[in-house]
């Protein structure tokens, strides 16, 4: 199956490189670009991209925004958004999760690794490794922005969760691959898999990035800062 992607970037030259090193993939194709977040917003409603490949910093509608608004979108469910920039902040990692995007790649990373964060996004898997994950996005979401980020209707939402699904959350919250969790529960994949698929649909989360925020917004995972 092809993966459609959509580039947005108010540099034109850097999405004619993008758009290059995308098309020369035999499973990959560039539906379109956008040079700001408001045609991102509109292209990917028309276009219905498996990936969006979103600058985080635009004229106007910046990619935040835009990403927050097709993350809103039921329609647009299936649309996966990694982030892009140049500015590899911390901070940034938490404020494109929250917007609900499915990762955050530097534009200095390796074409491979750009490649790879494609096919990974559209997967539905999260764009984040084991240390970030229990680094960053502990940190940060323990130190907020200035609002409650607590979401009682979240913590409430885990009522609905078995007790198997919990401890599956748990350990996704914790930057565990489906091999890793499947070995310190001693079941198999297969199982981790359908229990992580089982939790995002309870919880309206659309990867295992959101699944991240949510164990730790809503209080199941406390955040520890070494």
């Amino acid at each position: 199956m092809t993966i459609r992607v959509l580039l947005a970037d108010d540099q034109a030259l850097l999405r004619s490189a993008f758009r290059v090193l995308v098309d020369s993939e035999p499973d990959m194709e560039v539906v379109g670009e956008a040079s700001d977040g408001a045609e991102a917003v509109r292209l990917a409603g028309e276009q219905r991209p498996d990936v969006v490949l979103m600058d985080i910093r635009m004229p106007g509608t910046d990619g935040l925004a835009a990403t927050r608004l097709i993350s809103d979108d039921p329609a647009l469910a299936q649309v996966h958004v990694v982030i892009l920039t140049t500015f590899e902040v911390d901070d940034y990692v938490v404020q494109s999760l929250r917007a609900g995007a499915s990762g955050f790649l530097g534009k200095g990373s390796e074409p491979d690794e750009l490649l790879s964060a494609i096919r990974v996004a559209a997967g539905g898997e999260a764009l984040l490794s084991p240390a970030a994950t229990k680094g960053l996005i502990a940190r940060f979401l323990a130190q907020g922005d200035g609002d409650d980020r607590h979401d009682p209707a979240r913590s409430d939402r885990l009522g609905t969760l078995t007790g198997r699904e919990r401890e599956v959350l748990v350990q996704v919250a914790g930057g565990h691959s489906n091999d890793e969790i499947a070995e310190r529960l001693e079941v198999s994949p297969l199982t981790v898999k359908t229990h992580v698929n089982r939790a995002m649909a309870k919880l309206g989360a659309r990867d295992r990035a959101q699944l991240v925020v949510i164990a730790y917004e809503s209080g199941l995972v406390r955040p520890r800062v070494d």
